[in-house]
């Protein structure tokens, strides 16, 4: 039986979409060590997940909340500030023809991994001039930034290294051009302009030639 002083603060951790080793030791009421074998506790039992270093969320929490959006959410929160892009953003709109392992994510930062029992959750830097084109989504009085369909391609194409530009766009990536519009294409070139890089505005000629409507 799980077992933490104070039924309230217990209800209280149990409703926290994430929280820190600290607001969890004034809510079990423990500190130091006595706190550090409470946490390792309740992990063996199931009850705390760990999300990375000093980062928890109560199994109880996860029984409840809807899986895809608080994943993302926790994709935000792990490495900030980053926002979700690459494969896949690409595979959720329809660009990519199948699904992807983990949650991919453009990042201020270096470029990191965390794993545990949610996923994976990698991360890729950028320079600070090229960390744009997301939205704000809003789901349980939280904000998830995630790239838009054609800056997930830019970020895609831009960080990929490209043996030979036109067979990759044409046959290997397996990109469905289909939903790749026009208006997503006006996009893209708005972030080849701010990359000024040669290797952008070659594929963003390829694809005018080949697949924009």
């Amino acid at each position: 039986m799980i077992s933490i002083s104070g039924i309230g603060h217990q209800k209280l951790l149990e409703s926290l979409p994430y929280f820190t080793k600290s607001q969890a030791g004034l809510l079990i009421g423990k500190s130091g060590r006595n706190l550090d074998g409470k946490l390792a506790q309740l992990s063996r039992l199931g009850y705390l997940i760990s999300l990375k270093k000093n980062l928890y969320v109560t199994d109880a929490y996860l029984s409840v909340i809807g899986r895809p959006h608080y994943i993302e959410l926790i994709a935000n929160t792990l490495c900030s500030p980053s926002y979700l892009s690459l494969e896949y953003i690409l595979a959720k709109a329809g660009l990519i023809p199948e699904g992807v392992q983990g949650l991919e994510s453009i990042a201020l930062k270096s470029s990191r991994i965390f794993k545990s029992s949610l996923g994976i959750f990698s991360y890729h830097n950028i320079k600070p001039g090229l960390f744009t084109g997301y939205r704000r989504i809003e789901w349980e009085d939280k904000i998830i930034l995630e790239a838009t369909p054609a800056k997930a391609l830019f970020d895609f194409l831009y960080l990929r290294k490209m043996l030979n530009i036109r067979i990759e766009l044409t046959l290997d990536l397996r990109l469905n051009w289909d939903h790749f519009s026009r208006a997503d294409y006006l996009e893209f070139n708005q972030y080849v302009d701010l990359a000024k890089s040669p290797k952008m505005r070659k594929i963003s000629r390829i694809i005018e030639e080949l697949h924009a409507h």
